[in-house]
């Protein structure tokens, strides 16, 4: 009985085309493994200095500067005291 024949060498030719489709799977893979990493890494990076520019402007305003362009206290003291009254006496009707 020889070791060498059809049976045995259809078989090894299956596992080595099996081997050489697996093979090419993974070196496909490889380059998009690699697309996704970098990606992620540059998307973290982005997020992490957009986290590190907002956290450096809420900390380098002055304090009466935070609420810039809304009214506050300090800028209504020049208005006199009659425009900032309510009347309590009902409005005619015309």
């Amino acid at each position: 009985m020889t070791v060498f024949n059809k049976r045995n060498a259809l078989v090894g030719f299956a596992t080595l085309e099996a081997l050489k489709l697996r093979r090419r799977r993974n070196k496909r893979k490889a380059p998009k493994i690699a697309l996704y990493l970098g990606l992620g890494l540059v998307s973290a990076g982005v997020l992490a200095a957009v986290v590190a520019v907002l956290l450096h402007r809420r900390r380098g305003e002055p304090e009466g500067q935070q609420l810039q362009g809304y009214a506050t206290g300090e800028e209504s003291e020049g208005m006199s005291d009659e425009a900032h009254t309510v009347s309590s006496e009902p409005t005619p009707a015309t």
